[in-house]
């Protein structure tokens, strides 16, 4: 439930910031969420990719389908794809792979200044 949530919020958090910051926001957010609500390793990235990554690759989408095409072919084409969906695809996996390493760095930061908590059985 925890994992869900935090990809949610990092959605909502990265819309807004990109309707009045650059594309990079979506790392702050990421960044933001995970320090906030750590979990373990994996998990982070995962949410930090998902989060991302779904949301750019829906906004790709969006345009695509609002531009009947048009843009994601020739872009397709400048970089020699096959077609169009490579470009949207490849775009969520780019924000995806930010967003990831983003989400991981947050939780890690928070570890360097959070103290771990005793395992039991051990004494200090």
């Amino acid at each position: 439930m925890k994992f869900l949530f935090k990809i949610i919020l990092i959605i909502a958090f990265s819309y807004l910031l990109e309707l009045y910051l650059p594309w990079w926001s979506v790392i702050i957010a990421a960044f933001l969420v995970n320090m906030w609500l750590p979990s373990k390793g994996f998990i982070d990235f995962l949410s930090g990719f998902l989060g991302v990554g779904l949301l750019w690759l829906t906004y790709a989408w969006l345009i695509d389908a609002d531009t009947s095409s048009i843009l994601s072919e020739r872009i397709a084409d400048l970089f020699s794809l096959p077609n169009g969906s490579f470009m949207i695809a490849s775009s969520g996996l780019v924000g995806g792979v930010a967003g990831g390493f983003a989400a991981l760095s947050g939780s890690q930061f928070r570890r360097i200044f959070m103290k771990d908590a005793p395992k039991p059985g051990y004494y200090s």
